[in-house]
């Protein structure tokens, strides 16, 4: 008898399922203004510029009307939000974990944030809410000429980089969520590596709400210098509230010519958490870029990594993984936009959909006029193991030249009754079975992964799983 996934178990959410007390240094009033906007600049001490910025794109965002091309959000009343909510002063970022307030470092403790620190990246950067309350770096990185820091502290210690760079990938008026972020964005991420420098073990990033009703709007900036290579990794968690929290991240990346950039997500935001991500990388001159990115939580989310292919032989590789259960929709893929010679692109897109949860792949692969010699391809694969569940499928190819390689192949399936009795017949339970199962579907993932983010993979997936079959 084929596996029956129809009986709703929730996660076991425990270990992220936990709430501070809402103590912070400042927190705006709730809701969205003008004037709202110049605070938190103000706050920051900002320079013009980034005010102006800022304000330009709040004008933006009231222009711009919501998309109407994906899932819902009609549910997202963007009053509704604390817009900024910081738990130390601007300013305070600390560099000694003892520093942080009790509180704060035992939250991060709890997600396993030091042990990570101790045993495997080169740099961690934490952030609360809106405020980064941690950032570290190795001293022989830091040697090296390698800049991570939070994209507040790079605003005031690194102008000229960050004028150049910021919002020039992505700019304020690409898509509402896009403006939003620019208008009232904190902390984030920003690196630079030198030129020809090897960063060697991850850069890593946390981000964490706490708070009711606060969306975290961060901004990550990351410079990979020519013949550079570095990987960046980022985890995400928040704890259940009966009402909606918005996550509304933009994140820039720039190859220069013979570099390597890894981007390493790994997103558990609760099932109340609106995950809207704009993230984009533009590759230059033989320069690879390679997005892995996991969505395993939030009520909502849409996010399409892309890579902007602008220099001869530069290459995209994108993972993206979605698992949804009940009560989730995840609205995930990539694009890639080939504009040079001789550039190559693979995209590698798969999906589980279980207990009445809806997964979609939604890709662009832009092939431009001139662009000869491109060779791109473009996998689905989306596993629905019951009766409720649903996996929907928007490719959009646009081919303006004729000397190029494209394959496309899409791929929906079940798990069969053979591979269960298979299991079985060796001792498996069907529950175990099924995970097995699953976990060898998100194998070409799982292996890319650091091994702390693999095993809590492996964790999730079988927490999902209990008392699931029958």
């Amino acid at each position: 008898m084929a596996p029956s996934i129809s009986e709703v178990v929730p996660l076991d959410y425990t270990r992220y399922d936990f709430k501070d007390p809402e103590t912070y240094k400042f927190r705006t009033l709730r809701g969205l203004s003008r004037p709202i906007v110049e605070q938190i600049s103000k706050l920051k001490n900002e320079p013009a510029w980034m005010l102006e910025y800022r304000l330009r794109a709040y004008e933006h965002f009231l222009e711009r009307p919501m998309p109407d091309w994906g899932p819902s959000l009609d549910e997202i009343d963007f009053d509704a939000y604390t817009y900024y909510a910081n738990p130390l002063n601007e300013g305070e970022t600390k560099r000694k974990w003892e520093d942080l307030p009790a509180d704060i470092r035992n939250t991060f403790e709890k997600l396993g944030i030091p042990k990570a620190e101790r045993d495997y990246f080169g740099g961690v950067g934490a952030q609360y809410d809106s405020g980064t309350v941690y950032h570290k770096i190795r001293e022989d990185l830091e040697k090296k000429g390698v800049i991570f820091t939070d994209t507040d502290t790079a605003v005031q210690k690194y102008p000229e980089l960050v004028e150049k760079y910021f919002g020039k990938i992505i700019p304020y008026n690409d898509n509402k969520f896009s403006a939003l972020n620019s208008a009232v964005w904190s902390g984030g991420s920003f690196v630079y590596v030198p030129p020809g420098v090897d960063a060697g073990v991850p850069l890593q990033a946390y981000f964490r709400i706490n708070a009711k009703n606060v969306g975290q709007f961060e901004r990550t900036l990351i410079i990979a210098d020519k013949g550079s290579k570095v990987h960046y990794v980022e985890g995400c968690t928040a704890p259940i509230y009966s009402t909606n929290s918005l996550h509304a991240a933009v994140v820039e990346v720039v190859a220069e010519p013979y570099a390597k950039v890894r981007y390493t997500t790994v997103q558990n935001w609760s099932k109340n958490v609106y995950n809207l991500v704009t993230k984009r990388a533009v590759a230059y001159e033989n320069a690879l870029v390679e997005w892995v990115d996991g969505n395993m939580g939030s009520r909502v989310t849409m996010k399409y990594p892309s890579v902007y292919l602008k220099g001869r032989g530069a290459r995209a590789d994108i993972l993206s993984v979605a698992f949804a259960s009940a009560g989730q929709i995840i609205d995930s893929g990539a694009k890639a936009v080939h504009s040079a010679p001789d550039t190559s692109s693979k995209i590698v897109a798969k999906s589980i959909a279980i207990r009445g949860g809806q997964t979609s792949y939604r890709g662009l692969l832009h092939i431009a006029k001139g662009a000869t010699g491109v060779k791109a391809a473009v996998r689905c694969d989306a596993l629905l193991p019951d009766d409720l569940s649903r996996s929907d499928t928007y490719p959009y190819n646009e081919i303006h030249e004729e000397d190029a390689t494209v394959t496309h192949e899409a791929v929906v399936g079940k798990i069969g009754e053979e591979q269960i009795f298979y299991l079985m017949s060796r001792g498996l339970n069907e529950s175990d079975a099924i995970h097995l199962i699953l976990m060898g579907f998100l194998a070409e993932f799982a292996k890319e992964l650091p091994v702390d983010y693999a095993l809590e993979l492996n964790r999730l997936i079988q927490l999902e799983m209990t008392g699931a079959v029958g």
